[in-house]
């Protein structure tokens, strides 16, 4: 798999991860055993990158990728905190730090994590010294070896990207997303950060595999965050209307290149964004792991495909996300 350097982390990671929601919670069950084998399926197939949160299933996602990553020093693995305590400024501060971190490691079972991201916090925060310099020493003190940012909004990102220790930025492209190609990936292409694409199937929205008559379990988030419900709507299905998801899906799989499926032909789409460090799709079971990482594989798209792309953007998605992160 290509690889490509993970901003100021210094570390190169093939250009698909894995994103390890799903083995914690919000899509449903999956079984230990699945995440195990998921997990195994993506490693085999050149993923070298794993995505989770301490937040995710309360720490049952990170205990699952920390022990599979045991033994493995090719993996980088990335976790986020801020999201278990009240969304206010005032909790961002070394105390709360520490013990968030804390927890992290034990979950993962390592005295440094390899990247650690604040988790879509409070926008004050991005501009917080105090924040910074606390992250800066938990660097120091090696509980840590990089920091990152996971972001809603590009204002956001391009905050965080102008911190000199900033070494990623997490945030939501694809190609219903378009609006981070504007100013966040030149400006972290220019700053040397890395770029982290997550929901980049908008939340599998462009996987081809849904239809009008689709129903998602009551215990997905794609049930009950459909309107911003638990979280930020922008999270479940990229703050798009599902009806004009499907439309705009239809629309899209004429362009899928021949023996590609229309969830790899998404993927490139991201890979094909210059300033792209790392894609990070979810998986639940071995089959998708394995196929995402696939497309890793597929040739660069042509620009008339990627102005086919843009088009049904700018007619159907535009006028509903593009202004509102």
């Amino acid at each position: 798999m290509e690889q490509r350097m993970l901003g100021r982390t210094g570390r190169q990671v093939g250009v698909v991860g894995l994103g390890a929601w799903q083995l914690g919670a919000d899509w449903g069950d999956v079984s230990e055993a699945d995440a195990f084998a998921t997990l195994e399926a993506a490693a085999d197939e050149g993923v070298t990158f794993v995505d989770t949160a301490d937040v995710y299933g309360d720490g049952r996602s990170e205990q699952i990728v920390g022990r599979f990553a045991k033994g493995r020093p090719e993996l980088t693995v990335a976790t986020k905190m801020g999201r278990r305590m009240e969304q206010v400024p005032a909790n961002y501060v070394m105390a709360n730090f520490r013990a968030w971190n804390e927890r992290s490691r034990r979950n993962l079972g390592v005295d440094t994590i390899d990247l650690v991201q604040l988790h879509c916090p409070p926008t004050p925060v991005y501009s917080a010294g105090a924040v910074f310099d606390a992250l800066d020493t938990l660097v120091a003190e090696e509980k840590l070896a990089a920091y990152g940012v996971s972001v809603e909004r590009c204002e956001e990102a391009l905050t965080a990207i102008a911190r000199p220790g900033v070494a990623t930025v997490q945030i939501i492209l694809n190609a219903f997303r378009l609006k981070p190609l504007e100013e966040v990936l030149p400006a972290a292409r220019a700053a040397g950060v890395g770029v982290i694409a997550r929901v980049p199937l908008a939340s599998g929205l462009l996987s081809g595999r849904y239809d009008e008559r689709t129903v998602f379990a009551p215990d997905d988030h794609r049930s009950f965050n459909r309107h911003g419900e638990a979280f930020d709507v922008g999270e479940t299905f990229s703050g798009v209307d599902y009806a004009t998801g499907l439309e705009a899906v239809s629309r899209l799989a004429p362009l899928v290149p021949e023996g590609a499926t229309m969830a790899q032909f998404a993927l490139r789409w991201i890979l094909d964004q210059p300033g792209v460090s790392v894609v990070i799709p979810g998986a639940r079971n071995p089959g998708q792991a394995a196929a995402n990482a696939a497309a890793a594989a597929l040739p660069p798209l042509p620009e008339a495909t990627l102005a086919a792309v843009r088009a049904v953007y700018d007619e159907l998605i535009r006028p509903q996300v593009h202004d509102r992160w």
